[in-house]
């Protein structure tokens, strides 16, 4: 009794010992950032990195994020490329889903299967002729790069879609046609709406991925009127050091808006997700 007893308390505290161990490598890094953002500069090279601030009412490098590195103009623009990829990226996903899950032609697997090739190959192997294309097509230094980029539909959308439109009865689309509907009008009146859930997850997921991503709109926007929120802090980053405090406090602003969607729109990620998981 005695024995089995120390073995459980000792299970108990290699458990809670690696739960607080994963709660320190993940709360760590926000609260260096916290209280960095708060520090002047002179206070920063004078303090440990992981000494509270002086003062959290100090705002003053949130005033120079703004100002200097211009991270309103980031936000516009990263506003202006989520808007119009999410919908020509919907659109193309939901019509593709449609007719891969709808129709049979000779044609299909090879339609499929090019998706999961185009999964497969590492994109680092494609941004020479991808960069080219790019430049040929006038969009280098446009918001129109990488939005031609973003709008592609991939594997894991469709396969998303799949899964929904699969759930939904063929007899909708019959009655449809008996009462003189197109393939477009079932597709916008019958199919569409009933993907609002999977539309939901990805609208999310792709968002947040959009809003994080740096090397596209680094490598084809370096103009600096076209910066967005990932490339803004690249601005205060010098060749042999960078204004760490500025960093940090623009790093609290960027995450903020994607910690807001996600506590309000966390139920739609899970229940989009599992609704179409594959079985």
């Amino acid at each position: 009794m005695t024995h089995s007893k120390f073995k459980f308390n000792i299970l108990d505290f290699f458990k809670y010992l690696s739960l607080i161990i994963g709660v320190f490598v993940v709360l760590f890094p926000p609260y260096v950032v916290i209280v960095n953002a708060f520090k002047s500069t002179d206070e920063f090279n004078s303090s440990s990195s992981m000494a509270l601030p002086k003062n959290f009412l100090n705002f003053d490098n949130f005033i120079a994020v703004f100002q200097r590195g211009g991270l309103l103009s980031g936000f516009g623009n990263v506003l202006i490329i989520i808007v119009i990829t999410l919908t020509l990226n919907i659109l193309f996903g939901t019509m593709v889903a449609f007719v891969l899950g709808r129709f049979s032609f000779k044609l299909k697997p090879i339609v499929f299967g090019a998706y999961l090739v185009a999964t497969i190959i590492p994109s680092i192997t494609t941004q020479v002729a991808t960069f080219g294309i790019i430049k040929n097509m006038g969009l280098y230094n446009t918001l129109g790069a990488p939005i031609v980029l973003y709008i592609g539909a991939d594997v894991i959308q469709i396969i998303l879609y799949l899964q929904f439109i699969r759930n939904i009865p063929v007899d909708l689309d019959e009655s449809a046609m008996v009462e003189g509907a197109s393939l477009f009008k079932i597709y916008r009146s019958v199919i569409f709406p009933l993907l609002t859930p999977a539309t939901a997850t990805l609208i999310i997921l792709k968002t947040i991925s959009i809003y994080n991503d740096m090397y596209i709109p680094y490598l084809y926007m370096p103009k600096q009127s076209l910066g967005v929120v990932t490339t803004v802090l690249m601005r205060f980053q010098g060749v042999n050091s960078g204004e760490w405090n500025l960093i940090c406090a623009a790093i609290l602003l960027i995450l903020l808006p994607t910690i807001i969607l996600y506590f309000f729109l966390q139920r739609y990620i899970f229940e989009g997700v599992t609704s179409g998981a594959v079985k």
